[in-house]
């Protein structure tokens, strides 16, 4: 990234990011910075900053800043999906993994930026086809999700064209290594270092004898079949519904690499954040 000289953006809808907006205006005048914002939520940084359709933003900002938490985060990542833009994620609130400072040192990184003394971290989606032909993308995970009241969720999985489980569960979930410490997790999943370049396939509440994770490369492909025994499912991408699935219907998920970019000033590392956030202790037999 050479020199700043747009910034865009992008706020979570309910949370009070006055304090961090103020922070980035000011850095932005005192370096002749434009500040772009999306038209809806514009009104709420300042008179200064230039309401731009999504399109404007993802072409035309140097460096997004997310200002929320882990799901104005995932927003942000997926629309500038693609590109190399940077991402610094700024949290307010509760503690997150995905955001990587919190409003107090808001000054502090972005004189790092100004300095380059950072890094960028790329990290993988997972992508979609539905059967209707409209993809979808996913920086945490895409999850078949059963409807309560309308039977399990019964898929065969395949990878690479070759059938290998079938599962019944709550919920069959297609997780990204940054996606491994959110539903991937609840289910039983395994934590895994946001630098590995793979997927997770893991059944939520598994009513099969088979009840286990798979750990997929970034190159295999791989295909879900909703099995005639299945009830309708909503296809959840990173927890929003984006359509539904019925028996028969199949879906092949694939990895993509470095699909977008978030910055990195080294304050904290992953393992620490997820020590934090899921409480990772020793069991009673070590104290």
């Amino acid at each position: 990234m050479g020199m700043v000289e747009t910034v865009g953006l992008v706020l979570h809808p309910q949370r009070d990011s006055k304090v961090a907006i103020d922070t980035i205006v000011e850095w932005a005048r005192a370096r002749g910075v434009t500040v772009y914002g999306l038209p809806d939520e514009v009104g709420r940084i300042d008179c200064s900053a230039v309401a731009v359709d999504t399109d404007t933003l993802v072409e035309c900002a140097d460096l997004l800043v997310s200002l929320g938490g882990d799901g104005t985060m995932l927003r942000t990542m997926r629309l500038i999906a693609g590109k190399p833009t940077p991402i610094l994620g700024v949290n307010l609130g509760k503690l997150g993994f995905l955001a990587e400072i919190d409003v107090d040192d808001l000054s502090i990184a972005l004189s790092a930026i100004d300095n380059h003394h950072y890094t960028v971290e790329p990290r993988m989606a997972v992508r979609a086809t539905l059967p209707e032909g409209r993809t979808v993308t996913a920086f945490n995970d895409i999850a078949l999700v059963r409807i309560p009241g309308d039977g399990l969720s019964a898929v065969s999985i395949s990878v690479e064209n070759h059938p290998f489980v079938r599962y019944a569960a709550d919920a069959v979930i297609v997780a990204t290594s940054t996606g491994s410490t959110a539903y991937s997790f609840s289910a039983g999943g395994p934590i895994v270092s946001p630098t590995v370049e793979g997927f997770l396939v893991v059944p939520a509440a598994a009513h099969s004898a088979f009840n286990r994770a798979l750990v997929l490369s970034a190159d295999e492909t791989v295909s879900l079949e909703v099995l005639p025994t299945s009830g309708r499912l909503a296809v959840e991408v990173d927890g929003a519904i984006g359509a539904h699935l019925f028996p028969g219907d199949q879906l092949t998920v694939t990895a993509i690499r470095a699909f977008a970019w978030v910055v990195r000033l080294g304050t904290t590392s992953f393992y620490e954040r997820a020590r934090r956030k899921l409480r990772v202790n020793g069991s009673a037999e070590v104290d």
